[in-house]
């Protein structure tokens, strides 16, 4: 049986600036939130640091070569926002600027896609020091002239652009857990108030993007979902599925897409919503060309008779421990477009980690990666079904080019298509990524 995506789809890689680049002094690159923060004991396993991750930053042109090997339409990579403007605002780092002209144009020689994020995660620390983050509105206006830089200098060769990755991480994990800058734990209305001051940067970025840029841009955001999937494939388990799915992610997607906030999630929030200022849904709710989403697996079955489980701890698992649910795609692009309609849908990260290993066949090293391999045809196939109900899912980028600086996890989860050798920074290709090539040659799976 074949499974054929739409003439046109769109595939991708992604990666980010602070898990590969690396070379954090480099070229008056200022520290960012995630240097302050690595050092911090405790915080990041073994004590690891994005210092030297996978050294893109040097070996940019190298990297460019795979993906062009692959065969890669696309290739998303965010944007260091310390490399650009070291002290959050006021004066540019041409040198910063000029990496990523260098990299676009060495992207567009050989034919791939830019996809361009302003925010990965990584900001200036002087800003996260002074405002504490997305704790300030000022940070929303410091952000669109950020933005702003951004396309004026790269706009005339970067059409599609995303402004804020995963906002929901940004809260959950640096305003709640604390396991990411600024490592903070807040009260509950305080949180609500970080998650609106998120979402008025994106619309206020996307604002200055606009009248920045030298041609019309495609422009959206890119969100992380908690996905979730009915049980049995019934009338009442898929409406259970879908009611939970609004109640996970509404608070965030429904402002973007409606400009207003979700009447029932509203009330219940009772005293603990934010301030809201005079313009803001407005700016919050202004249409975007796009909406990415993040995912790699649901994380509760839902049925109408017993409600929202999690999977069972014997249930499949990547080596992060999240469960193999290959048919989250399907179900999370679903529930996104019957709920929002945002438009365009693009899967802007997926993937699995697994402790992959180099070894030599007859001298060649290779990394065989079959539980990636299947993992990825599993997902494809969800995600192919989705295109075949209408959905308009445009393109799929797997996570990640390479494997990187896992966040809080450091070196030792391995997401990549792409083996690195930290020490060395020696690349080899893994089964998996021969695996993808072949999908994308064929634009689909045998």
């Amino acid at each position: 049986m074949r499974y054929a995506f739409p003439e046109g789809f769109l595939w991708g890689a992604a990666t980010a600036a602070y898990q590969i680049e690396g070379a954090v002094d480099q070229d008056g690159r200022s520290p960012a939130n995630w240097d302050v923060f690595s050092r911090q004991p405790g915080r990041i396993y073994n004590g690891e640091s994005g210092m030297r991750a996978c050294n893109h930053y040097n070996l940019y042109k190298e990297d460019v070569s795979l993906m062009e090997g692959i065969g890669l339409h696309a290739y998303r990579f965010s944007i260091a926002w310390s490399r650009i403007i070291p002290d959050g605002k006021g004066a540019v780092n041409p040198k910063g600027l000029d990496f990523y002209s260098r990299l676009v144009d060495e992207l567009l020689a050989k034919g791939i896609k830019p996809v361009a994020t302003c925010y990965h995660w990584d900001m200036p620390a002087t800003l996260e020091k002074k405002y504490t983050g997305w704790k300030s509105r000022e940070m929303c206006d410091i952000f669109a002239e950020y933005c702003a830089v951004l396309v004026k200098a790269l706009g005339d060769r970067v059409e599609m652009w995303s402004t804020i990755n995963e906002p929901e991480v940004i809260l959950s994990a640096g305003y709640k857990s604390g396991v990411h800058p600024p490592g903070l734990k807040v009260e509950l209305k305080e949180y609500r108030q970080v998650s609106h001051n998120l979402m008025l940067a994106h619309g206020r970025a996307l604002s200055a993007m606009r009248a920045a840029a030298p041609r019309p841009l495609k422009i959206g955001i890119v969100h992380n979902s908690a996905s979730v999937s009915p049980t049995m494939e019934t009338e009442g388990d898929i409406d259970a599925a879908r009611h939970e799915f609004h109640r996970l992610n509404s608070w965030l997607l429904e402002p973007l897409v409606k400009g207003r906030y979700a009447e029932d999630l509203w009330n219940e929030a009772g005293n603990d919503v934010p301030e809201i200022q005079d313009g803001d849904m407005e700016c919050i709710g202004a249409p975007t060309d796009f909406l990415g989403i993040n995912t790699y697996f649901s994380g509760l079955s839902v049925s109408a008779k017993h409600g929202a489980r999690e999977f069972e701890k014997w249930y499949p698992r990547t080596m992060v421990d999240w469960p193999v649910t290959p048919d989250t795609l399907y179900w999370t692009m679903r529930f996104v477009h019957e709920l929002y309609e945002p438009g365009d849908l693009y899967i802007t990260e997926n993937g699995c980690a697994y402790p992959d290993q180099v070894k030599e066949v007859n001298g060649t090293p290779i990394v065989e990666d079959f539980a990636r391999i299947n993992y990825l045809r599993e997902y494809l196939k969800g995600l192919c079904r989705a295109t075949q109900d209408g959905i308009p899912v445009k393109g799929y980028f797997v996570w990640s080019l390479l494997d990187n600086f896992e966040w809080a996890g450091g070196y030792q989860y391995r997401f990549g298509i792409t083996h690195v050798n930290y020490e060395t920074f020696t690349r080899t290709p893994k089964e998996s990524s021969k695996f993808y090539s072949r999908v994308i040659q064929n634009n689909g799976i045998e």
